[in-house]
């Protein structure tokens, strides 16, 4: 979802965060990542306008998910 507002591509991400394109479709996939990776793949996207909302804190469904800052 985040990747998506962003209108960014796998490639995308992946060259921002400096991890590799099959790391990112895995990863989306569900399978498990390192810490680290997942890290730098958040950073990436905050760096870019995403904010990550957790559960409770204002969205319009009320749960955990992302907006672009604005």
């Amino acid at each position: 979802m985040a990747r998506a507002a962003l209108g960014w591509s796998i490639a995308d991400l992946a060259k921002a965060s400096g991890v590799r394109d099959m790391t990112v479709s895995s990863f989306e996939r569900g399978r498990d990542a390192y810490a680290s990776t997942i890290t730098k793949l958040r950073l990436a996207l905050e760096d870019a306008g995403v904010a990550f909302l957790a559960d409770g804190e204002a969205s319009l469904s009320g749960g955990a998910g992302v907006r672009l800052k604005g």
